[in-house]
């Protein structure tokens, strides 16, 4: 058995998700994520670490990607098509679908908002998506002879993977992050049980105690109602993808089961596309959500508005 980790980004940090590990000589690349605090070169991992030759398709087996957040996904276009990567990535397919609208609204909001020099463009997107191999669930993927992968449920965001990998006897999971709490519309992490010989896992929040999911909605509601009854206006600034979709469906309920007549109005753009993808992907969401879906599609707002561009 021989196992090596080289960490490229997320070490002693949060940001720039990158891990390479080779299994038996086999190298796998988990995950390929940016820095968002970083305006520079430094907001990705150092490649060259990898191959100081930057061969880096005779230097890896593939890339695993588990979720569309920036922060693992962010660095894909700049190695595949800066750097020259043109081996096999994987990832699932809701991952698939919404990983490029992330990338492409980044590419906006860097070029056209803060004026910043272009790190890789809307083509470069495309042609990088078109490297992607989607996979399912407990599928088992023959990379080649010797490799294989395999995705599990992570729950945190539409789509999110952990993946376990094996080499002959030796076997390892990279989590990405994860969540053990299941939420209004995604389940709980699932993964079998397994014989390991590696666990690399997400930690941001290992140590931290919070007070419980009902407790957070119930003081979140009870202000977003006193606020509006007295006539006044409430602005939720939320991520597009994943808390939107959450806090669509918390204020949905709350405004159904109380009569509340106020107009709930998320913005345009990106959150559409993102809701277009969430009423496809059905399967990938939590069980309350696939058991009302022959009566209801929760991701169909009653009481929200879309007030235009």
């Amino acid at each position: 058995m021989a196992i090596e980790c080289l960490v490229l980004g997320a070490g002693q940090e949060i940001g720039k998700s990158c891990v390479v590990v080779t299994i038996n000589g086999k190298r796998i690349m988990f995950d390929c994520g940016m820095h968002m605090g970083y305006q520079d070169r430094r907001r990705y991992p150092d490649f060259s670490l990898i191959s100081k030759s930057r061969d880096f398709d005779n230097a890896l087996d593939c890339i695993v990607i588990t979720h569309f957040h920036l922060d693992h996904v962010g660095a894909l276009p700049y190695f595949t098509e800066v750097c020259g990567y043109r081996g096999p990535i994987y990832m699932t397919y809701p991952t698939k679908a919404l990983a490029p609208l992330m990338l492409e609204d980044y590419r906006k909001v860097m070029i056209d908002q803060r004026g910043e020099e272009e790190q890789f463009t809307s083509d470069h997107i495309a042609e990088c998506m078109k490297k992607v191999i989607a996979v399912d669930l407990k599928q088992t993927v023959q990379v080649d002879k010797e490799l294989q992968i395999r995705a599990y449920y992570a729950g945190h965001v539409l789509g999110a993977a952990m993946f376990y990998a094996k080499v002959g006897d030796t076997a390892m999971v990279y989590t990405g992050d994860y969540n053990m709490t299941p939420d209004r519309h995604l389940g709980a992490a699932q993964i079998d049980r397994l014989q390991l010989d590696l666990l690399i896992t997400e930690s941001t929040y290992a140590g931290t105690i919070r007070d419980s999911k009902y407790a957070r909605e119930r003081e979140f509601l009870k202000a977003v109602h006193k606020c509006v009854a007295g006539g006044g206006k409430v602005l939720i600034p939320t991520f597009a993808l994943g808390r939107a979709q959450e806090l669509s469906i918390l204020l949905d309920d709350y405004w159904e089961r109380m009569n509340l007549k106020v107009p709930i109005y998320f913005s345009a753009g990106l959150t559409i596309q993102a809701n277009m993808y969430y009423k496809m992907l059905i399967s990938w969401t939590s069980q309350k959500v696939k058991e009302t879906y022959a009566t209801h599609n929760a991701f169909d707002f009653k009481n929200e508005l879309n007030p235009g561009p």
